[in-house]
């Protein structure tokens, strides 16, 4: 939980933060979209690399733990990028932040402020007040939350496919490894692309590209699980199983919609808050943080495990997560 936690909440949180703090609208629009490229060009490289740990398990000789042997390689990359996070962190800080020729503070002659800001600490029942309160910050919240229990029915469906095409560890670790790569790649690509849309069609459509992308997608993916037998001649023609070609939309529906995240729904997202004066700014992204983050993944596993319980099994569950996913789509758009 907690490591799920750390990449998609802490380290994403600590670091938009760091850049609306720093950031001007104009620059935003600019660079916000490139922000995520260095951070893919990490999916790529991670993919490739538990790819290779895949396949050195295979080879180790008698008594060694594979598994032990792959936790103690893959922390140790872990802790040299929190070092290098940390150290390019301190350096922004001790050497750019401090030139006025590298940055301008967002008040004309202000002396950049050294020390942490003080942000408000905000309970669940104080954000829930607050969103109340700010339709704007509200709709933002909406958005959040969509996403994440969108992202949740489809790929927990997912995944258990996953396990039933790739029973054997090795080749499940195999192949989530191709998908971080792919991911990655898409990603990039849509980060490049991105400005195109920013610059042509503006911040709207931009931020339509996501939900439009997860309804295509994810309504593909289910109709493969819930309409398999009609399915079964079309896979057959191509030498391919239904169970495979559901993993492999389900695939394609987790890398672009995760690649559309990053490169459009994140900016857009981001750019957001940038107009609002600094106190609704902090605030409306404190109660976001904790009101979305609780509410978007728990959210969706939540009404899985209340399905599961209530029909019995996952498989009898799924008509019911996709009628669930295309109403939280609907009030997304």
């Amino acid at each position: 939980v907690l490591a799920e936690l750390w990449g998609s909440v802490v380290l994403s949180l600590l670091f938009w933060g760091f850049a609306n703090e720093i950031c001007k609208v104009e620059e935003a629009k600019k660079f916000y979209p490139l922000f995520g490229l260095g951070a893919n060009v990490a999916l790529v490289v991670s993919g490739r690399v538990v790819k290779y740990l895949s396949n050195v398990r295979d080879s180790l000789p008698a008594g060694v733990d594979p598994w032990g042997y792959s936790l103690n390689a893959l922390m140790g990359l872990v802790l040299l990028g929190g070092l290098i996070v940390v150290g390019t962190y301190w350096a922004m800080n001790r050497w750019v932040l401090t030139d006025p020729e590298m940055y301008t503070p967002p008040a004309a002659g202000a002396p950049v402020k050294s020390g942490k800001k003080k942000k408000p600490k905000m309970s669940v029942k104080e954000s829930f007040m607050y969103l109340g309160q700010s339709p704007y910050i509200r709709n933002l919240a909406v958005l959040v939350i969509s996403y994440g229990v969108s992202i949740n029915l489809v790929e927990v469906t997912w995944k258990s496919k996953i396990k039933q095409a790739f029973p054997n560890p090795n080749q499940y670790s195999s192949f989530m490894g191709d998908f971080s790569t792919l991911t990655g790649i898409c990603t990039l690509g849509m980060m490049l692309l991105s400005r195109v849309v920013f610059k042509k069609f503006g911040w709207g459509t931009a931020a339509m590209v996501t939900p439009g992308v997860l309804l295509a997608t994810g309504l593909s993916f289910f109709g493969l699980i819930l309409f398999e037998d009609f399915f079964t001649p079309v896979t057959q023609m191509f030498g391919i199983s239904p169970l495979m070609l559901a993993v492999f939309c389900g695939a394609a529906q987790n890398i672009l919609s995760k690649a559309t995240k990053y490169s459009l729904f994140d900016p857009t997202k981001e750019m957001a808050y940038i107009p609002l004066d600094p106190e609704t700014k902090v605030k409306g992204k404190a109660a976001i943080d904790v009101v979305g983050a609780r509410l978007g993944k728990s959210g969706g596993a939540f009404l899985q495990q209340v399905l599961i319980v209530s029909l019995g099994s996952l498989s009898a569950s799924t008509p019911v997560l996709a009628a669930c996913f295309l109403v939280v789509i609907l009030m997304w758009v």
